[in-house]
């Protein structure tokens, strides 16, 4: 039985090889961090951005090219502007640091790009749809929670009806949509995490990555959490939130990831988030074990976007 839509899974069986991805930072910021929206950004992001281990005073040709000196040589690779938001520029700039990873090695042969909603136009959807003649393309949008309440505490700085714009947008446009999930943010129970999850039912999305939520060194929530503020999930509730969240998503979703893990140099809480490999394996034993999989309480519903 298939447990749920893997990643690795899905790669294969579409590029017929495994495939790797190698990250970037694009030099980005976001509009929530220099004023445009908000200062100080989302409560759990720090000065680093998602991609805490990347170099960003180096150029991105050789941040790619780095990568290909230091590691084993495969057939096929994703690129992924991970850090910040990477369609936050001009299309003119967007367009040069994407030409300039991407022409590093023809084996590069998706385009992943991290960003928020609103930093998605119809411009900027143009500007990817023209690279599908070249590589596939994916956008992957820090939804985080469907409920507002959470989001505004969380200063997350954009309602709910701007993310489904932007799923529009780039459906229209014919790009992938990779959408964030975070479980423990302050305030929501587990009944919060199901229904962010059957809120997705309502959009064509073609992935989806689930994160547990860290608390890092220089971050809004570190300062809760000393505070004795914010209490971080435990392990338990961890596995369990994430079998509920899959059993609830659309089983066409493929999952890019089931957890998340955070630098050990910026970790404070909490600890039994270092073993990945451990929570993957308990998550599938568990589900394998209750006869659970990927959709099996997936209420399907009339796309608010229509499916081509």
């Amino acid at each position: 039985m298939l447990i749920y839509r893997s990643f690795h899974s899905y790669l294969k069986s579409t590029y017929e090889t495994a495939v790797r991805r190698i990250c970037v930072d694009g030099g980005f910021t976001c509009p929530n961090r220099d004023g445009t929206v908000g200062v100080g950004g989302c409560i759990f992001c720090g000065e680093r951005g998602a991609g805490e281990h990347l170099r960003k005073e180096e150029p991105i040709r050789a941040q790619v090219t780095k990568y290909f000196s230091t590691r084993p040589k495969w057939k096929k690779y994703i690129l992924y502007f991970q850090n910040f938001s990477g369609t936050y520029a001009p299309p003119e700039v967007l367009r040069a640091r994407y030409d300039e990873g991407l022409s590093v090695d023809p084996r590069i042969v998706v385009l992943s790009i991290g960003t928020r909603p609103d930093c998605i136009t119809e411009e900027i959807a143009a500007l990817l749809e023209s690279y599908l003649d070249r590589v596939d393309v994916w956008v992957e949008l820090g939804l985080q929670t469907s409920k507002e309440e959470t989001a505004r505490f969380c200063n997350i700085g954009y309602p709910r009806a701007r993310f489904e714009e932007a799923v529009e947008i780039l459906h229209r446009h014919h790009i992938k949509v990779i959408v964030h999930l975070l479980l423990g943010l302050p305030g929501e129970t587990p009944d919060d995490w199901v229904r962010s999850a059957d809120y997705l039912a309502r959009f064509p999305i073609f992935g989806a990555k689930i994160h547990s939520l860290y608390v890092t060194e220089g971050t809004v929530l570190a300062d809760l959490y000393r505070a004795g503020k914010y209490t971080p999930l435990t392990e338990e509730a961890c596995i369990e939130g994430v079998i509920s969240v899959l059993t609830h998503l659309d089983p066409d979703i493929v999952m890019q990831r089931i957890t998340g893990d955070a630098p050990e140099d910026l970790l404070l809480a909490p600890s039994w988030n270092r073993d990945k490999d451990y929570l993957i394996e308990e998550i599938r034993r568990r589900m394998e074990a209750r006869g659970l999989y990927q959709g099996m309480y997936y209420q399907k519903s009339e796309k608010k976007i229509p499916e081509e």
